[in-house]
């Protein structure tokens, strides 16, 4: 996942993944037994998947809000108005929105979610295509009051993106409510937490119900959705992330040398905060200055998370697909520009695309049942993801510093040393 605390142990001597992955396997075997013997039976399970489902629609509103004035207004974000500033956030939108494209095409192509029938109630139909004047009075809510009510995620953002701005421009006299929001983000972080916990028996309940509505074909599909990323992210690596750094001229053998274990420590952890001193260390000695590391590579994982955002793409799509719901070009470019604005506020926040995601299928009518279907081989996903937000912030840096001018590039024989006294 995007940026993610690592997961420890709880008393049971199980880590809270190894609890999902438990829940995951048993909620297999009852839905297969089900399936086979009283497929009658399997309803009884949706309930206890839709409770997670409702703990998961209470933290949508608050953590967005709350998350994005203290990320925004608390950081100075809006004042960053330097050259090397504004050249890294254009080059964080521009590799972003590459990376919610390809996974668009991805999923559309290889279609992952085809044939696993999710359920569909009422309000999981998607209205007819929006008009662009439509579209574009959508964006701005009435109320925000009524935004939060209903969910609606890209009106949220709006708002708090406007909020925490005319924040920043408060200066001093803003300041407590910065600190409010920061209280609130954190104690959101908790209440995420705290919900979590509840996770192993939604997703078994989810995989039961699943399983046993559809039979054990669903497990294909989820395989399926697996490759499909991680094609999408080594597609989005060798066609992306390869020729920036050749055209930016940064040292690829040294570069791939430095960042090969933050890489790891991502990948094994799924946590890019787990990765960032290390990240931060080995960029210095491959020759970045302190200062821009210390101002890019942080900025990126609020702003430059091309694994999650990707990802978001991709499993939105693949929802819409599992519940056989159709989306238009027009409504999956709507959704691709929301990803945009939702993918950069909670970066921080533990099982941060899980509520992204959450918040996307319900602005768009689609049925978050696929959450909790998906959650269950999500820690396999997110490994990779994680990895690649760390690498395509790790390059990012190098980016800006070579724009600048300002990259001093270490030698072989700097490398060899740093490496011997275990610096990198």
């Amino acid at each position: 996942m995007a940026a993610t605390t690592p997961t420890a142990p709880t008393r049971s001597g199980l880590t809270l993944t190894q609890q999902i992955f438990l829940g995951l396997a048993v909620g297999i075997v009852v839905g297969w037994l089900v399936s086979e013997y009283h497929p009658a039976w399997a309803p009884y399970f949706r309930p206890f998947s839709q409770l997670f489902l409702r703990l998961i629609k209470m933290i949508i509103a608050p953590l967005i809000f709350a998350t994005l004035v203290a990320g925004v207004a608390g950081a100075g974000h809006v004042k960053v108005v330097g050259r090397m500033g504004l050249r890294a956030i254009v080059y964080f939108e521009i590799i972003t929105t590459i990376a919610l494209v390809i996974g668009l095409v991805a999923v559309n192509v290889m279609r992952p979610g085809v044939g696993v029938n999710l359920p569909q109630t009422r309000a999981d139909i998607v209205a007819a295509p929006q008009t662009w004047d439509q579209i574009l009075l959508h964006v701005v809510p009435e109320s925000v009051i009524d935004a939060m009510a209903r969910g609606d995620v890209l009106q949220i953002v709006v708002f708090s993106i406007m909020f925490a701005i005319a924040l920043g421009m408060v200066g001093e006299r803003g300041r407590p409510v910065v600190v409010w929001c920061e209280a609130v983000a954190e104690t959101m972080f908790r209440f995420t937490n705290i919900v979590m916990h509840y996770a192993p028996i939604g997703v078994g309940a989810a995989i039961a119900y699943t399983v046993g509505h559809g039979g054990l074909r669903v497990l294909w599909n989820l395989a399926w959705l697996i490759g499909t990323l991680y094609v999408a992210l080594a597609v989005f690596v060798l066609g992306v992330l390869l020729p920036v750094a050749l055209l930016f001229g940064v040292p690829i053998r040294k570069f791939v040398k430095a960042v090969k274990e933050p890489a790891v420590i991502a990948f094994s952890t799924t946590s890019s905060e787990a990765a960032l001193p290390r990240a931060m260390e080995v960029l210095e000695r491959l020759g970045v200055p302190r200062r821009i590391v210390a101002f890019v590579l942080p900025l990126g994982y609020s702003f430059n998370l091309d694994g999650t955002t990707l990802y978001l793409s991709l499993a939105s799509i693949f929802v819409a697909q599992a519940a056989g719901i159709h989306l238009s070009i027009g409504h999956q470019i709507t959704m691709l520009l929301t990803l945009m604005l939702t993918s950069k506020g909670v970066a921080g926040v533990p099982r941060a695309s899980l509520v992204i995601l959450a918040g996307t299928l319900a602005s768009y009518g689609l049925p978050l049942e696929g959450v909790t279907l998906i959650l269950g081989v999500d820690e396999l996903m997110d490994m990779a993801r994680t990895m690649v937000n760390v690498i395509g912030n790790c390059l990012a840096t190098v980016v800006v510093a070579k724009w600048e001018g300002e990259f001093a590039e270490a030698s072989d024989q700097e490398l060899e040393l740093a490496a011997a006294r275990g610096e990198i």
